[in-house]
């Protein structure tokens, strides 16, 4: 929730990050052009890093004619000042860059520092700038922030997860100007979460950017959304667009504003175009509706085909270009049914999903482009078709991702494990789930607004129906869903579609459970149609057993990489099984910091994850998961990691989607295996004592594969 100070009024600012809020129009061969920030988004540090801020000096160096007025964007991403507040008293402070938090060391520590930071940063402001309308967006602040101008009060954010930005013009002076940033992520009542198993992570730990637009533009002023909203019908021939385009018009003596919307296929040639004009009678904010259709269209079809359209706006005054703006949109339809699970564009498309946390060691969530690129590639690496963002709103730049690679996004907001029943706590979380849709609005890649994770105490329901309310009066187009770890209760009969959180072989039970399990769930939900949104096990990658062994204690210090993969194996062999499922999602892609756990060797870590939390490991898992679902060949030696042998008979497990498979220990052919589906495994082989040479080769499509290791019998 982001407030202003009175009496100015000033509101909520945040352009969508799916495109750049900064759009050049200029003149083309066919016709008006416009940049947007997927071009260059994955790389937002690389668009422009200056202190002071010279805005000017850089619109002067643009090579391409314009032909309306620019929006300027400018990252403010070096040489912060920053303090602790338990600091003060010394009044030290260090000069850091942002992204930035102050949890990058001790994240993992359960006395971690829950507290308040103090940032400062100066602003060089040019007397050509002040003739624009200035703003700061922040893309996130953990979890509350208060900005402040040369010593003025300009607004303040709650919620840790979604953007903000508020217009500066006000407060503003040509020349140097200060800007402070009193940030906290100390605990509080009605601030979500409440709870939850990973750590809160403080600072400005996503960018921070200085926007100049024009006196008349697309309103960055609606709960930190592009402005921008791409509704779509899509069927067999044809797809119906809604686009609503919001203007703030600080214009005077203007009679009439047009807003014309173009759509542009992948190949840049023009589908549909349409205008609308309104007269402003002295009206400061309007919205322009234009209907557009296109015809034979390009679906947006997942991993298979991510085909992306361009919506390019334009604001006019008359002939005169005021304001641009571009969105990429993908055109799809997707349902849920009960019995043949989720339906993307006509066809039955099993969801195939991971989990995914945020946060990097010695980074914790100040993480780079570079590092939303490598999740990703491990990601389609391991054979995925969707994502869960967990458990709260991710990066834009990591939906844009999704969009681009093709990748399911269940995305939710940060209430987790407890709620309030106080009018506040409420409200806050309305605004979190409002600024979430908004701001996402636009992405393909999205399928549901999740409304809460595990919520286990109380009576909720009314504020989950409240959330499931707000979620289909902002977006009737999406799906509703909540992710529940205890059966029937009231809030599950809530939202459109269900998804449980269950943990047989883990925290109870053996794997095998899983069967059942769904099949009892599905009973009680009856024809919403039901996921797995979290299943899993705990795995240290040096631990290590072979059969035989007691079931590990997901609370002890011993986790084993071999039990991890054999609940993955038996709970996933379920899941695929029950064709009701409309999909699952592994808990979790990556090993994350949750201060408050001491279990597997591993302080300050949940170690759920198929990759290392460094992400330089993967798991033997994760080599399960991909021989079922990549379509590239895979050939793995399981155990692989477990070099000191104890036994001269051994079992030898290889994860394999080849068509054929041979094992060789020590040169020697092992014979036929036993094999279920991707899964081969050889019977107690034989090892020699010191050095023992393993390999697996596999067959596919004429061509060989194969995989080496090396075993010590002691």
């Amino acid at each position: 929730m982001c407030t202003a100070r009175q009496p100015l009024p000033l509101y909520l600012c945040l352009a969508q990050r799916d495109v750049h809020p900064m759009a050049f129009t200029w003149k083309a061969a066919d016709g008006p052009v416009g940049v947007d920030s997927q071009l260059n988004l994955l790389e937002p540090m690389n668009v422009l890093k200056v202190r002071p801020v010279a805005l000017a000096m850089f619109c002067a160096c643009l090579s391409v004619p314009v032909a309306g007025q620019l929006r300027q964007q400018s990252f403010l991403s070096e040489k912060w000042d920053f303090r602790l507040d338990r600091d003060e008293a010394e009044d030290v402070w260090e000069q850091v860059d942002v992204p930035h938090t102050w949890n990058a060391k001790d994240g993992t520590s359960p006395d971690y520092y829950r507290g308040d930071g103090t940032y400062r940063y100066t602003l060089s402001i040019s007397p050509a700038m002040m003739k624009k309308r200035i703003f700061l967006r922040f893309e996130a602040a953990s979890q509350k922030a208060e900005v402040k101008l040369n010593g003025q009060e300009v607004g303040e954010h709650v919620g840790g997860f979604n953007a903000f930005c508020f217009e500066i013009t006000p407060y503003v002076h040509s020349g140097e100007n200060l800007l402070e940033v009193i940030v906290s992520n100390r605990k509080e009542l009605n601030i979500a979460p409440l709870e939850g198993d990973f750590t809160v992570f403080g600072g400005i730990y996503r960018p921070v950017s200085l926007l100049l637009l024009p006196k008349a533009c697309i309103t960055p002023l609606d709960y930190a959304s592009s402005g921008v909203y791409v509704s779509q019908q899509v069927g067999e021939r044809r797809a119906d667009l809604s686009v609503v385009t919001k203007v703030d018009n600080g214009l005077k003596r203007v009679k009439e504003l047009s807003v014309k919307t173009d759509v542009f296929d992948a190949a840049g040639k023009l589908v549909a175009t349409a205008t609308t004009s309104q007269a402003t009678e002295g009206q400061a904010r309007l919205d322009f509706t234009n209907r557009l259709t296109v015809d034979n269209p390009m679906l947006w079809d997942g991993r298979k085909s991510p085909y992306l359209y361009r919506v390019f706006v334009e604001l006019k005054r008359g002939k005169e270009v005021l304001d641009t703006l571009s969105q990429y949109v993908g055109l799809r339809s997707f349902r849920v049914d009960a019995e043949k699970g989720f339906i993307l564009n006509g066809k039955p498309y099993k969801i195939k999903g991971v989990n995914r946390h945020q946060d990097r060691p010695d980074k914790g969530w100040a993480i780079s482009s570079a590092d939303h690129r490598e999740d990703m590639s491990l990601i389609k690496e391991i054979g995925a078709n969707s994502i869960r963002l967990a458990h709260y709103p991710h990066s834009d730049e990591f939906y844009t991702l999704c969009d681009r690679e093709g990748m399911l996004v269940w995305a939710e907001i940060p209430l987790v494990g407890k709620a309030l029943d106080t009018p506040e706590f409420t409200e806050n979380m309305k605004t979190e789930l409002t600024e979430l849709i908004r701001q996402n609005f636009n992405h393909p890649s999205i399928f549901c607004w999740s409304l809460c994770n595990e919520l286990s105490k109380g009576d909720v329901k009314g504020l989950i129906s409240e959330l499931n309310d707000v979620s289909h009066r902002e977006d009737p187009g999406r799906l509703t869903v909540l992710a529940a770890n205890v059966e029937k209760r009231p809030e599950n009969s809530v939202p459109d579609i269900m998804a449980f959180n269950t943990y047989p072989g883990w925290y109870w039970a053996e794997p095998s459970e899983m069967k059942s399990t769904l099949e009892r769930w599905n009973r009680q939900c009856g024809n919403k149609g039901i996921a797995v949104s979290e299943y899993g096990a705990g795995a240290n990658v040096w631990h290590h057993w072979q059969t035989g062994k007691k079931t590990p204690k997901a609370d002890g210090v011993f986790h084993p990489e071999e039990w991890q993969a054999t609940v993955h194996e038996q709970t996933y062999d379920a899941i695929k099984r029950s064709g009701f499922a409309w999909g699952s999602f592994v808990w979790n892609m990556f090993d994350f910091a949750s201060a408050s756990r001491n279990e597997g060797d591993m302080p300050g870590m949940n170690d759920k994850g198929l990759v290392s939390y460094d992400r330089k490991i993967r798991k033997d898992a994760f080599y399960f998961y991909q021989s079922e679902w990549s379509e590239e060949p895979v050939v793995h030696i399981a155990s692989r990691r477990d070099v000191a042998r104890r036994d001269s008979l051994t079992d030898v497990k290889v994860y394999t989607n080849c068509e054929t498979v041979r094992l060789k220990v020590n040169g020697k052919d092992c014979g036929s295996p036993e094999r279920n589906g991707s899964i081969c495994i050889w019977r107690k082989v034989g090892l020699k004592h010191g050095e023992n040479q393993v390999e697996a080769f596999g067959q596919r499509g004429g061509q060989g594969f194969s995989d080496r290791c090396k075993w010590v019998l002691f």
